[in-house]
Formats: C-alpha cells, structure tokens, sequence
C-alpha cells in the first residue's frame, strides 16, 4: 500500500521506488515497482527512462550485476 501524504502523487512515489530499487541492485524489488507501476497505467516509455536515467547515473555495471 502507498504511503499517503506528502507532495508527491502516486505515479511519481513509484517511479522513485523503482529508481531506488535498480540503484540498490535488488532485483525483486525492481520486478515489484514495475509490476505496481504498470498496474497504475505507467507507460512503458516511462519506465524505460527511469532504467535510462539509472544507467546513465550508476554506470552500466549497476543495474545489470547480479
């Protein structure tokens, strides 16, 4: 369940969250916010920029290490 209050909307919470997740490596929880995100209608473009803006901050190795 999204944590409520604060400045931020929904969508934005869980972009974040999958942001936060590829930066910590954590494989389960980048599946979990794609898949909550995805069920609020989060286009895939969007996505693929938060993994972009990942890449590009982390370095290539981050977001692929097992």
């Amino acid at each position: 369940m999204p944590e409520q209050g604060g400045p931020l909307d929904e969508k934005t919470r869980r972009l974040v969250k999958l942001g936060i997740a590829i930066g910590l490596g954590h494989e389960g929880a980048v599946h979990s916010a794609t898949r909550h995100a995805l069920e609020l209608d989060v286009k895939k473009a969007e996505l693929m920029h938060v993994a972009i803006l990942a890449i590009t901050t982390l370095g290539w190795p981050s977001p692929t290490a097992p």
